[in-house]
């Protein structure tokens, strides 16, 4: 099966999703650029067409409402999309965190992309980290992804990573993720989605604090069979119900101590251990057509809704 990941590279130890090009740590973006698989431009043509009324070879005619993008490397097409659309080129996803890097100890942990080129991102690890009890540590990220298909703005995102397990989580305060979108009919300014996104010790501090909640709640497992049935359950009209079961009985035993990190202190029997089973169940147990599937519906799709709603029915507990 074709991967949805043409490239990628990363620091430090193997990414959950287990794709890459392992690099030396403090690498400099032109080589992220090569390893990364980034080293190429987005370019743009008119759409054209043949009028085959018009003579044996047909009369070239062009549609100006739109315009075709395409990779300057291979020249395979990208998408079709309005001419009032501003391409982020794969460059500029990188040199948002130049200044980050160099000046506020920020450091790039793996970029890439995914769909042939048509979804780009950047991961860099903060600095900033949290500690709940039995050492249970989770560390901050800030996520630059952008797409050139419609499926998304150009979006930065603070992004948790629990270190014992690898699960990934957005930040989320007050049930809004500390996130920043641009729209593809605006210019991308990057100086003004750093000033927009606040990168500020507070907002990870709360963050943190409302973790510590949830790894303070000692859940019962009748607490647990109806969180999980919240989030699972399919509606009435919907014909899931048995895969929804299995997903059910997959998160609750990753509760029961068969997820990685379920023994700490932070974990078992606690509101955070039910957020962690459903978080670890998206990012490395939920069936996907392929490693790259699971990425895309992680950080983009599906999965991640599904975290966030986690998050969201995991606070209601501590309300």
């Amino acid at each position: 099966m074709a991967h949805l990941v043409d490239q990628m590279a990363y620091v430090g130890r193997t990414p959950w999703h287990g794709l890459g090009n392992e690099l030396a740590a403090r690498q400099p973006l032109d080589v992220w650029m090569d390893q990364a698989g980034l080293a190429w431009n987005i370019k743009e043509t008119p759409v054209r067409f043949i009028n085959s009324d018009k003579g044996r070879l047909g009369e070239i005619l062009s549609f100006d409402d739109q315009k075709v993008l395409y990779r300057s490397d291979t020249l395979a097409p990208l998408s079709v999309v309005s001419q009032r659309y501003q391409v982020v080129q794969p460059r500029d996803i990188l040199e948002f965190y130049r200044d980050l890097t160099e000046k506020s100890g920020f450091e790039l942990e793996t970029a890439g992309s995914l769909k042939g080129g048509r979804k780009i991102w950047a991961l860099a690890r903060t600095g900033q980290t949290g500690l709940l009890k039995g050492n249970d540590r989770t560390n901050a990220y800030v996520l630059l992804a952008t797409a050139c298909d419609g499926t998304m703005a150009t979006t930065a995102q603070f992004t948790s990573v629990r270190v014992v397990c690898n699960n990934t989580l957005a930040v989320a305060l007050n049930g809004q993720a500390q996130s920043v979108k641009v729209s593809h009919r605006s210019v991308f300014d990057a100086e003004s989605v750093k000033r927009q996104l606040g990168i500020s010790v507070s907002a990870w501090e709360d963050f943190m604090y409302q973790l510590k909640a949830l790894s303070e709640r000692k859940v019962k497992q009748s607490e647990a069979k109806k969180f999980m049935r919240t989030l699972f359950q399919p509606r009435p009209d919907q014909v899931e119900q048995k895969t929804n079961e299995r997903a059910i009985g997959k998160v609750l035993s990753l509760f029961d101590g068969e997820g990685r990190g379920s023994h700490l202190a932070s974990s078992r029997s606690t509101a955070y251990g039910l957020l962690n089973a459903v978080t670890e169940f998206v990012d490395h147990e939920r069936r996907a057509r392929s490693t790259d599937y699971r990425l895309d519906s992680a950080w983009f799709g599906q999965g991640a809704t599904l975290k966030q709603q986690a998050l969201s029915e995991a606070l209601a507990l501590v309300a």
